[in-house]
């Protein structure tokens, strides 16, 4: 991306653009995973919650711990998450994480690898607090490989000289990038997989109104004259398929990487 920053602090907003693609992705990526019970889990960069409720949903944890940098993000994850005492949720960094060495059986992190400053020093981390025999593992966004939910947004700004908004670190979700982190942090029996995920929109303008919305690209779009704006909007129009009942499916491919801490 250019000079800006990609900021996550609306964690409502988030919820429809990104959430419940997270949900989507999540759910997959535990099929994959098919985790133990009870476990000790933490959440690195949990952002509004998502996958940290369905980790409580899906595998009946032992405790889990979410942390992100965003405050507003944090407030909205535990708004989602209320009451829960096997739940808790700070800010913090990816890479410094504020946990005792071991502390956790299972350390994820979902749809966040591209976004921190030193992917190889966090995934250094998530090692660090991870239980000898504990497993650690992520899943992100194919950006480079066309797998991003709303790459076709991406595209048609291109194509009309608009350069669309990008994590700082794309690269980072690469199977072979992914592949080599998890290795070069000492762990061992490391695989990895891609994941896919659909998700139906009523129409043409629910499709719209959710991508242009999210926080990836609000500040860019809000800053398009109208002309390119509606532009823009035509040429979507004209590329996503649309069903008989004018409903669009969108899909999206992620990476997924595990890997176990040696005994």
């Amino acid at each position: 991306m250019a000079d800006e920053q990609i900021r996550f602090d609306d964690g409502a907003a988030y919820e429809d653009f990104m959430g419940r693609w997270s949900l989507l992705a999540g759910n997959a990526f535990l099929d994959w995973l098919s985790p133990a019970m009870g476990l000790r889990w933490l959440d690195v960069g949990c952002g509004n919650g998502a996958f940290t409720e369905l980790l409580v949903e899906r595998c009946a944890p032992k405790a889990v711990q979410g942390i992100d940098p965003s405050e507003a993000q944090i407030a909205f994850a535990r708004q989602r998450l209320p009451g829960r005492r096997d739940v808790g949720l700070r800010t913090g960094s990816a890479m410094a994480l504020p946990y005792e060495d071991g502390a956790f059986d299972a350390v994820a992190s979902a749809l966040v690898i591209f976004f921190v400053p030193d992917a190889p020093k966090a995934v250094v981390e998530m090692a660090r607090v991870t239980r000898p025999g504990g497993g650690v593992c992520a899943y992100a966004w194919d950006l480079l490989g066309g797998g991003f939910p709303y790459a076709a947004l991406q595209d048609a700004m291109t194509e009309l000289g608009q350069e669309p908004p990008m994590p700082p670190h794309p690269e980072a979700a690469k199977l072979e990038s992914l592949r080599q982190m998890w290795t070069d942090a000492g762990l061992v029996d490391v695989e990895t997989t891609e994941v896919t995920v659909q998700r139906r929109f009523a129409d043409f303008d629910a499709w719209w109104a959710t991508a242009r919305k999210g926080p990836v690209f609000a500040p860019r779009l809000a800053g398009m004259a109208g002309g390119s704006s509606d532009a823009l909007k035509a040429r979507l129009r004209e590329r996503l398929p649309t069903a008989k009942d004018g409903s669009i499916t969108s899909g999206g491919r992620a990476t997924a990487v595990r890997g176990r801490k040696p005994r």
